[in-house]
């Protein structure tokens, strides 16, 4: 997409946050009806906070035997959290891609537009193994590459039948993958929505301390 033409609704510091999201067959039935109403939980929580809500831009993006973009980088105020539908394969490592490369483009306007920005977020959540065509160990490197530079962070959330070691292997060792109890997107989604307000709300420079990830987070202890 070409956002030369887009024109910023403020100047405040943005962060982007970019969701990859695994709409494959087998999170048919219960696991997407959850994530569905995590989103919308997540969308509120935003939309509610106005520091948070002036500065988060979302993108959306969907992967299942191929990638669509749901929603560009957006403020709050310029989208509607859509309901997703499973369908086909797990196009995994097709959807990060689109994930980096849409970090790249929004910020390039960011700086064609002078806008400030905190360093955009990827979270991936997916409960599956990327098709046999997927290229792993090249997005690893991508991955790897694009922290070392500081260009994005990158956080995986693995789903019940998730392979760990996949999501291990493409993470950095700082912020290595979790996995999900059970089906609770919504406190998943109530996590990050905290988060990003902390991280909209600080000043560079600043330490961020994260909430914790136990009402979520299998495995989680202090």
């Amino acid at each position: 997409m070409d956002f030369n033409v887009e024109t910023p609704n403020n100047y405040e510091q943005k962060c982007l946050c970019v969701l990859v999201l695994d709409v494959s067959g087998s999170m048919d039935g219960e696991p997407i009806k959850q994530l569905n109403q995590g989103m919308q939980s997540f969308y509120q929580d935003i939309k509610e906070n106005s520091t948070t809500a002036n500065r988060l831009e979302v993108c959306l993006i969907e992967f299942a035997s191929s990638v669509n973009v749901l929603i560009e980088p957006s403020l709050i105020e310029n989208f509607t959290m859509p309901n997703l539908t499973t369908k086909g394969s797990t196009a995994l490592v097709d959807g990060v891609r689109k994930a980096i490369n849409k970090v790249e483009e929004r910020k390039n306007w960011y700086k064609q537009t002078k806008q400030k920005y905190y360093r955009p977020w990827i979270i991936l959540i997916t409960d599956g193994e990327p098709d046999s065509n997927q290229d792993v160990d090249g997005l690893a490197q991508e991955i790897k590459q694009g922290i070392t530079n500081k260009t994005f962070f990158f956080f995986g959330v693995g789903v019940e039948g998730a392979r760990m070691e996949i999501l291990e292997q493409i993470s950095d060792t700082n912020m290595p993958p979790a996995m999900l109890q059970g089906l609770k997107f919504s406190e998943f989604f109530k996590w990050l929505s905290a988060s990003m307000s902390t991280v909209t709300s600080s000043k560079d420079g600043d330490t961020i301390s994260m909430a914790s990830p136990a009402s979520w987070m299998k495995g989680f202890t202090i």
